[in-house]
């Protein structure tokens, strides 16, 4: 049907139309905030994928230290008391492991300052081990 015979059949059966509602179309184009390519904290220009990564570096991530590690069976810490020693598998010597949201990415040596303890940081994992720990 078109226009002209809808018009016709509303006026021959004396229904008065009603005027079409008009919309009118307006384009919008959104509007973003550009990131930039400098890292105000830096002071410096960044390269493209520098500038990915500093989307990332206010995120909390959890670091924790392994001290070493052991099996042991339910019974055994149970008898668990005040006072009690659990034997890990590294010696005093052997350097800890760091890890950064479970993922182990250095190594060092148990240090205390002003009595707390600290991690001097003595080697780092390559990088390519890094990412291959991601993936997992």
């Amino acid at each position: 049907m078109t226009q002209e015979e809808i018009d016709a059949l509303i006026n021959s059966g004396n229904v008065e139309a009603e005027p079409s509602p008009t919309f009118e179309a307006t384009a919008f184009t959104p509007q973003f905030q550009e990131f930039g390519n400098v890292d105000k904290r830096a002071g410096g220009d960044l390269t493209n994928e520098e500038a990915r990564l500093a989307m990332l570096y206010d995120l909390q991530l959890p670091v924790s230290i392994e001290l070493g590690s052991t099996n042991m069976l339910i019974r055994d810490i149970l008898k668990l008391s005040r006072g009690s020693v659990i034997e890990f598998d590294k010696l005093v010597s052997e350097p800890v492991d760091i890890l950064v949201n479970g993922k182990k990415v250095a190594e060092g040596e148990v240090v205390v300052i002003d009595k707390h303890f600290g991690i001097r940081i003595t080697s780092l994992v390559e990088p390519g081990e890094r990412i291959k720990g991601i993936r997992r």
